[in-house]
């Protein structure tokens, strides 16, 4: 019997600027193995039939149903000005795909767009050499910024449009956490149950033509939905909804991040009403076990790593024959044939250059490596096998992939999107793409250790390396150590100074709320923050509440960290988040207001020479950091 034909889904929603990578890997993989393999992206499909012409048309037709009690000021708003609207959809989605670049004058003459609530948002934008200003963008781009300025008006465009889908027809609708409540660490399956039994909206609508339009053109056996993010879980079982009411032929698959982190203790037969089989970890070893048991040259029995649904019993059975995964070195070429690559849209929402980086521009996604060459610290979900399984391919292998990916693509800007890359492994690919005179732009996520040397960062910047991201949490020596990062704060200082003084932007990735992280130790951390951005030592950053996962040291050894985790409920089918008491006590959530509204100005320039308690609203002890501690730190490292 000849191997089925594979369809690779990516659903809404993901990223509207480049592909996300599994179906590219996992399509590439498949054809190297003789399989006949296609893909599509539908959450970038959805947007673009959304945000067209004939979309708003349909949005102001589902509008006139809803009662005036119904119709919010900005769905109002939309409908009056429904003509501007419908008339400047099409120029703006051609701009932000690069297919028109001379509208960016008309969109720069402020004129041109209807202008919603997401523009009050130019109002804080104030030039600190000149507050007085009459453009709240000069000072962000300047004369010759037109391409980026239009560009960044035309995303707040497109996020007026989002929130009137948001109150007119979806109250989910995002642009990246589409209906993620649904999803996340959901215990039952009942509340997504019942949103896929619930009659379709327009949106539903939509999605529902472009499935079953993919399915005529493409024609598949198999379809897999690789979902990577809560964000995109219930449009990919409405996807499978249709597909299984239509053509319940067809075998649906379901697999990808969210699946390997979050259904880990599945039981829950429902799921199976829409995939037939459900997929942990690395695909490409459980998707060639199941074509071979499509083919019958293998029994049910061996699978690999595969929940399935017993036919007799009705309940749900996990299946994991032996089998080794199929090497790093040996998974092949990603591809993205039969992605449209021109139709992605390079948005602008942040100003602040390293920040824009992962919404603007198509990047070729690629790995260095499998996993995680440290798997140590006590927040991250060690113990799974995107973390634990560190596999390397050789520098030799990685520049063959980068340089086939150009051929197909005709694009150089790669995206490392490791969990850290290694260090020893950079090195050897900068200096194989130097050797072959590949020349490339790249970014990727790195650990701020010491090893990367000033000489290793220009190193990389002759490679090609424009930027790095790294994870600096919570900037305290006691809470890095009790997080076991590997690494201080004097240490993470020289080394972002490093690929700063090697003209390599830097994203520090920021944490609040760390099991006994008191009010102290959160204004020290914005202390060394606000002296790193001072400094020029990283330009970007953001911050995020910890959250402890089951999967964690912190989640499996509480007592280590001087906390006590909550009961969770009976489980049966999402299990991620883990509550917690800490018996500190600190209010982290106004905190953590304080701590992005300091990170927000530092990103712009603002604040840089203040106390940091003026961010905070109540009272907060001063900082016991000094002031110059960064400077100290830096000029010993010389």
């Amino acid at each position: 019997m000849q191997s089925p034909r594979v369809l690779s889904l990516i659903p809404p929603m993901t990223q509207l600027n480049t592909p996300y990578p599994s179906t590219a890997y996992l399509t590439g993989f498949l054809r190297s193995q003789g399989v006949d393999a296609v893909q599509q992206d539908l959450a970038l499909a959805l947007v673009l039939r959304l945000f067209s012409a004939d979309g708003l048309a349909r949005v102001r037709e589902h509008i006139a149903t809803l009662s005036p009690s119904a119709r919010t000021p900005l769905v109002e708003g939309f409908d009056t000005h429904f003509d501007l609207y419908q008339g400047t959809v099409g120029p703006v989605i051609a701009f932000l795909q690069g297919r028109d670049s001379t509208v960016a004058h008309r969109i720069c003459s402020r004129r041109f767009l209807p202008e919603g609530p997401r523009f009050d948002a130019l109002d804080v934008y104030v030039d600190p050499d000149d507050p007085e200003g009459g453009d709240p963008l000069a000072w962000a781009f300047g004369a010759l910024g037109m391409q980026d300025r239009a560009r960044h008006l035309a995303t707040l465009y497109l996020n007026d449009l989002a929130d009137v889908l948001r109150d007119a027809v979806d109250e989910r609708f995002e642009f990246v956490r589409y209906a993620e409540s649904l999803a996340q660490a959901q215990p039952t399956f009942e509340p997504l149950a019942q949103a896929l039994a619930a009659p379709h909206n327009l949106v539903d609508d939509l999605l529902a033509e472009l499935t079953l339009a993919a399915i005529e053109r493409e024609a598949p056996q198999v379809v897999l939905l690789s979902v990577p993010f809560p964000g995109a879980v219930y449009a990919a079982f409405r996807i499978a909804q249709t597909i299984k009411s239509r053509h319940p032929q067809i075998v649906t698959l379901l697999g990808g991040g969210f699946v390997n982190t979050e259904l880990r203790e599945l039981t829950e037969a429902r799921v199976f009403d829409y995939f037939d089989y459900v997929m942990l970890d690395a695909g490409e070893r459980p998707l060639l076990a199941l074509l071979e048991h499509l083919k019958g040259k293998r029994s049910q029995q061996r699978l690999v790593r595969t929940y399935v649904r017993d036919g007799e019993s009705g309940k749900v059975r996990y299946i994991n024959f032996m089998e080794a995964d199929v090497p790093f070195e040996q998974i092949g070429t990603p591809t993205w044939d039969g992605l449209p690559l021109d139709h992605y849209l390079s948005l602008l929402d942040m100003l602040n250059p390293m920040h824009r980086l992962w919404s603007d521009g198509r990047w070729n996604k690629l790995t260095v490596a499998h996993g995680c060459y440290w798997k140590k610290c006590s927040f991250c979900d060690v113990s799974l096998d995107y973390i634990s399984r560190y596999e390397t391919a050789s520098a030799a292998t990685l520049v063959d992939r980068i340089e086939a990916i150009i051929a197909e693509t005709g694009q150089t800007g790669f995206h490392f999107v490791d969990e850290a890359a290694p260090p020893k492994m950079l090195r050897a690919l900068a200096e194989e793409l130097l050797r072959r005179n590949v020349a490339i732009s790249w970014w990727g996520n790195i650990r701020f250790e010491k090893s990367f040397t000033p000489d290793l960062c220009q190193l990389l910047a002759d490679s090609g390396c424009i930027a790095i991201s790294g994870g600096l949490e919570v900037a305290s020596d006691r809470l890095l150590k009790l997080m076991k990062k590997g690494v201080s704060v004097d240490q993470v200082a020289r080394v972002t100074h490093g690929f700063t003084e090697a003209g390599i932007l830097v994203h520090a990735y920021l944490m609040y709320g760390f099991p006994t992280q008191t009010v102290h130790d959160t204004v020290d951390a914005l202390e060394y923050v606000r002296q790193l951005f001072a400094a020029g030592c990283i330009q970007s950053g953001f911050f995020h509440r910890f959250v402890c996962t089951v999967h964690s040291p912190v989640g499996k050894n509480p007592e280590e960290y001087g906390v006590t985790l909550l009961p969770l409920p009976e489980i049966s089918f999402a299990k991620n988040d883990v509550g917690f008491h800490d018996p500190s006590g600190v209010d982290h959530n106004s905190l953590g207001e304080a701590l992005n509204k300091a990170l927000y100005n530092y990103m712009h320039g603002i604040g840089l020479e203040d106390d940091v308690r003026r961010w905070f609203t109540g009272r907060v002890p001063r900082t016991s950091v000094p002031r110059d501690f960064v400077a100290l730190a830096l000029a010993a490292g010389r």
